[in-house]
């Protein structure tokens, strides 16, 4: 048994928080009973869940990491008709939602989840996942800058959490640096600059609890490994069913590939062949099979 609303988020429905709100408004039903109490408890496995008139079945679960390009909205949605991180996560087979936020003009690491326990076991502020960015700054920055940074800036809403900054290089009279932390304020970094007379003027997030977007362009997006989903799990202890949601997406790629298969055209007659394997195959005849750099096949995999 588990509470409602965990049961709610983990099949993709929405974040633990918006679950509570959807509870909360009478929009779930338990074996055909209306639910309104957060503290209640079902049975995924056994019990008929449904919302808004909807049964409930479970998506398998899935972890993304978005390179998410600036002036985008780290929303699925937004009431000004802002660009948003939807349009770049739609070919993903479940309903998936982001794991925290960047701010608009902040490009670089987000990800993105149907399951709501990974997403909060992230977010929680307990858990000091570690952020990473990169950061240009008007103005010379010096040893004893960054030791300011290092140790904490006071802002309105309190001292900072100390954090690791090193120089990258200066360019004229900007600095680039980059900074690690392990909160996670709002507009954090250029208050920070604000507060220590260094404007932020530009600003990416390179890494996210480890995960990095190498090899991504903006806009593109992958599915994370299972190296990588096994490292978040020992460090943070999320996700829970790592084998689960390979084991689940291998048998939704050997599906897919059959689909694929049957539609597939009708062989070519042998006197209809091309002269060469490498015109058959569209590689080069010194590329062995298997060799395109690693980065464009994980780009072919995900896509945009």
């Amino acid at each position: 048994m588990e509470r409602l609303q965990k049961v709610i988020a983990q099949a993709g429905i929405a974040s633990r928080r918006a679950a509570e709100e959807i509870i909360l408004a009478g929009r779930v039903r338990v074996n055909g009973r209306v639910v309104t109490e957060l503290g209640a408890k079902a049975d995924p496995r056994k019990d008929k869940i449904e919302v808004d008139g909807k049964r409930l079945v479970a998506e398998a679960p899935v972890y993304v990491v978005l390179h998410k390009p600036k002036n985008v909205v780290s929303t699925l949605n937004d009431p000004e008709g802002r660009p948003t991180v939807a349009e770049y996560l739609r070919a993903i087979p479940a309903r998936v939602y982001p794991v925290g936020r960047l701010d608009f003009a902040t490009s670089g690491v987000l990800l993105a989840t149907n399951d709501g326990e990974f997403a909060n076991g992230l977010l929680h502020p307990r858990g000091g996942v570690p952020k990473t960015y990169v950061v240009k700054v008007h103005g010379m920055m010096g040893q004893d800058d960054f030791e300011v940074w290092r140790s904490g800036v006071r802002l309105e809403d309190g001292m900072t959490l100390p954090a690791e900054a090193r120089l990258l290089r200066h360019e004229g009279d900007k600095t680039w640096f980059e900074i690690s932390l392990r909160e996670g304020r709002n507009q954090q970094i250029r208050r920070m600059g604000e507060a220590t007379g260094f404007p932020v003027m530009r600003l990416a997030r390179v890494s996210f609890a480890g995960i990095s977007n190498e090899g991504l362009r903006p806009g593109e997006w992958r599915h994370l490994t299972m190296d990588e989903l096994l490292d978040l799990r020992n460090q943070f202890g999320v996700p829970k069913r790592v084998r689960a949601a390979f084991g689940e997406r291998a048998q939704r790629t050997a599906a897919a590939a059959a689909a694929k298969k049957k539609t597939a055209p009708k062989p070519r007659r042998s006197d209809d062949r091309p002269a060469s394997r490498s015109a058959r195959t569209g590689r080069s005849e010194t590329t062995p099979r298997g060799a395109e750099p690693r980065a464009s096949r994980a780009r072919g995999r995900a896509g945009r």
